[in-house]
This record gives structure tokens, sequence and C-alpha cells, in this order.
């Protein structure tokens, strides 16, 4: 990496110049993937060596120009870490030049994909944990990983000077490869599956093979009924699908560690094709959020979130675990390390919680009845109009439907509930994705009360908190009004009292 004396300040460095090579190679390789079906095209048209040679002749320019592109980046881009601020320039045309003031950084992430930890470089994030008009986190991409680390501690440790060391440091949890067994029953397996089938279709649509392929799906179970076709169908989609979930896991979670550093930095290093080290100042963090999604609570597992302030748009779009503490473990180690992360005694998301209402099931059961009757209806109507086989699909619908949502309703009133457990408000609510919020209560900044007209009837109610953490808000859904009122209070003393009257 070379480097450039500043004339005010400390030299400037650039990034690794095997950007280059990286970029070369990445590209060769969405060359190669695209070149399979683009040469079985072009082939069918002008013969299959015309095809080939058009296709060798488009990936060459295709890696050159992103090669020379990449070059040029090189060349035009440079940073500094000086004592106040960290200095970022790049650009050719457009000029772009960041500045940062080192006191306002929050987190530093390293990422590494496979071809980085080959070549020894990892892309480094700088992020001051604001929601700056949606600018991006201050990128290094990229650095070698002994430059990334020594950034990393460097800047991390002035952040996080003379902060709190009540609990442990070092390492808080480590991987245990028996939570693998909780990847298939999550929601990544179904939609996996779907995917493996309409990938199958779509290549073979390209290769022009679609109508062979299902002819010879077809010709398979000829002579099987039509209810165990499916069955078979489903469960092949399925295994694909568990398979795919297990792959995803191992990549996503092998070598996985979480540790608390000196200064108060908790950081969570991942990954086994890519490995990611996510790094998370704790006066940023504002609380918990243990996520259950179905399949998993049946299991009696929870995943462990972070609840921190000033997660950026781009962040979020990065991909939903960014703040992912915990893959998916038995629940009391979740609220073990829950309660860890938190330096608190025990996870304020096991207190127990109060019940919401009779009235708050009854309007999940009606919301249910609507989303099954409904569409029955619809088509019962077109059945007496149109063909009496609707009417039979009608009666289906409504079976199905109703011995599907009529459980999930009661499960979603079972999971309401809220309390006040010490420094944090906790929520709790949802079927399909249950979450446990607790949020400390210095970091809500404001209260949004909801009352719709068949809220008021029922004695109803639903209170948000604001927060700049996290989601920004969490909300008691369908409370008691008065317990509503009283829980938003306590919890934060002095800032509803103004609005509310009090016999």
């Amino acid at each position: 990496m070379s480097t450039a004396t500043g004339r005010d300040g400390p030299p400037w460095q650039r990034i690794h110049p095997r950007t280059v090579l990286v970029t070369a190679l990445v590209t060769a390789g969405v060359a190669a993937g695209a070149a399979v079906p683009a040469a079985i095209g072009l082939a069918g048209r002008f013969g299959y060596a015309k095809g080939i040679g058009w296709v060798l002749a488009g990936a060459v320019l295709l890696i050159g120009g992103a090669a020379a592109g990449d070059y040029v980046r090189w060349r035009r881009t440079r940073y500094r870490i000086g004592a106040e601020r960290v200095d970022l320039h790049t650009g050719l045309l457009l000029l772009k030049r960041r500045s940062l003031a080192r006191e306002r950084i929050r987190s530093v992430d390293l990422t590494a994909h496979l071809l980085l930890r080959i070549l020894g470089l990892v892309t480094v994030r700088i992020g001051t944990g604001e929601h700056t008009g949606g600018e991006p986190p201050l990128e290094l991409d990229p650095v070698t990983r002994a430059e990334g680390e020594r950034l990393r501690r460097e800047l991390l440790d002035r952040a996080t000077a003379g902060a709190p060391g009540t609990h442990r440091d070092g390492t808080l949890a480590t991987l245990d490869p028996g939570w693998i067994r909780y990847a298939p029953v999550s929601f990544v397996a179904p939609m996996l599956g779907g995917a493996a089938v309409g990938g199958v279709l779509q290549v073979s649509d390209w290769a022009g093979a679609q109508g062979e392929v299902i002819d010879w799906a077809a010709d398979r179970f000829r002579d099987t009924p039509l209810l165990w076709t499916l069955v078979v169908l489903v469960a092949a989609a399925l295994a694909a699908g568990v398979a795919g979930a297990l792959g995803l896991w191992v990549e996503g979670w092998w070598n996985y560690r979480l540790e608390r550093e000196p200064g108060g930095t908790l950081r969570v290093r991942r990954g086994l094709l890519t490995s990611r080290s996510l790094s998370v100042e704790e006066r940023r963090l504002q609380g918990v959020d243990l996520v259950e999604p179905l399949g998993v609570r049946l299991f009696g597992a929870a995943r462990l979130d972070a609840i921190t302030t000033g997660l950026t748009k781009d962040e979020e779009e990065r991909g939903a675990d960014h703040d992912t503490l915990l893959p998916a473990v038995p629940r009391p180690l979740a609220d073990a390390i829950a309660a860890e992360v938190l330096r608190a005694q025990g996870s304020p998301a096991a207190a127990p919680l109060t019940a919401h209402p009779r009235a708050a099931r009854g309007r999940r059961l009606r919301r249910a009845a609507a989303a099954c009757l409904l569409p029955a209806l619809l088509l019962a109507v077109l059945g007496a109009l149109l063909t009496p086989v609707l009417l039979w699909v009608a009666l289906g619908w409504a079976v199905v439907s109703v011995s599907l949502t009529v459980p999930l309703a009661l499960d979603a009133y079972r999971s309401l509930g809220h309390t006040v457990s010490g420094a944090y408000l906790v929520t709790r609510s949802g079927t399909l994705r249950r979450s446990t919020a607790a949020l400390r209560r210095t970091g809500v900044i404001g209260w949004t009360v909801r009352q719709s007209y068949f809220q008021r009837r029922a004695g109803l109610l639903s209170v948000t908190a604001t927060t700049s953490a996290g989601a920004g808000a969490y909300t008691v859904h369908d409370a008691d009004a008065s317990e509503g009122l009283v829980f938003a209070a306590e919890a934060v003393p002095g800032l509803l009292e103004p609005f509310l009257e009090r016999p």
C-alpha cells in the first residue's frame, strides 16, 4: 500500500492494488456464468464457432473494462487517519471528498468474501451510527487484513474510551454445531425449495429444453395418483430447501464468536467463505430483541438481535441479520446471553408479562374469520353463477383456511404481553414471527397512542414507544385502555403525564 505525505496532516494512504485483480477475477466469474446461456443462444443463430467467438470477445471486453475502471478507482482513491478526522478522497470525473470526525465513529466492520480472504484483504466500513440523509458508511475497499484490524482497534478504542466495564470482557458465546438443527425449521427452507424449482425451469428454458424437462417429470408420475404426485413433488422441493438452508447456515455462522472487547465494544465474528466482523459500541445499545419464528419457536429456540441506535438504511438493506448477535439457539441460552450483553442480572425479555384482555383475542379471531370466509363467499357466489366446481373450491378453502388461521389467531393472542422490568420496558407480539423486545426506558423519546373506533368499543388501545434505535417504534398492541396508559406513564415518568387525566 503506497503512501503520500500530506502538507497539513498525516500521510495519505491508498487502498491495496490487488483490488484490480479482485475485480478482474469477479468479473471473469460473472462472465463465465453468463457465457453458457449466451453461447447456446448465439450458436443456434450463427453456429457454434461464431457463437463461442462472440462470447469470448464479449467476455474479454467485459473483464478488461472492469479491470481498467477499477485501476482508475485505485489510482484516484486515498484515505488518511488523523488525530481528529478520517478523510477519504475518490472519483475521477465526479470528485468525492468525505471527512468524518473520529468522535462520531460508532462502528468499524470488516468483511471479506472468499477471494478477498485468499488474497489477505478485507473491506472496512466505518459508520457513525446516525441517519445522515442516506449517506452510506465510509468504506475502504480493500485493505490488508492487518491494516483493517489496526484501523478497527485504533478507531474504536478512541471512540469507546471510558466505556463501562462492570461485566466481564472476553468471549460471551462461541459456535455450538448443534445449533444447525434449527436451520431446516426456519422460513428459509421452503423459500429455497421454491427457488430451486424455479431455477430448474429457468435454466431448462435457457437451454430450450423446458418442455422436455416437464415431459420427463410427467412420465415419472404417469401412473401415480395426483395427490401422491403433489406430495412427492412438494417433498422433493422441501428436501432441496432444507439442504440449501443447511448450507446457508454453515456459510453464514461457521466460526461464530461473540466477544466484549475492553472499552465496551461488542464484536460478532462469523462466516465460512465470507468472513464478517461486526462491531457495536455499547453506548449505541438500547436493548435486545428475542425473535422467535414459528418453526424455531416450536423447537424452543430464539434468535437474539441488538436494538442499536443509528442503523443506517444501507446497513438495513445489506441483510436482516446485520444486527444479529446470536443465531437461533435454545431459549434459556438466548436469555442468558441477553443478560450478559445488557450487563443485567437477568434477561428483561424473560420477565413475566401482563396479559391482554379477552377483547384482544376476539379481534384476532374476527380478522381470521374475515380472511377465511370472504374469499369463500366470493367463490361461492361465482360458483352459483358460473359452475358448481367453484362451490367445492369454496368449501375446501373454508375448511383448510379456518383450520390454519384460527389456531394462529389464538397463538397471536397468547403472544401479546407487556411489562416494565427494571431499566427496560418489554413488549411482545406476533405469531409467525414472535418478537419480545426489551427497550431501555431512557431510550424512549416519545409515545404514540392509537385507538380505532372498534378498539374504543372494546376498551382497548395500542401504545407505541418511539425511539432512535432499532426499528424506531415498538408497540403494545390491543392493551386494556387504562393499563396501557399506566404502563406508558410508569415506563417513562413525566413524558405522558401532561396528556393524562387521572381520577
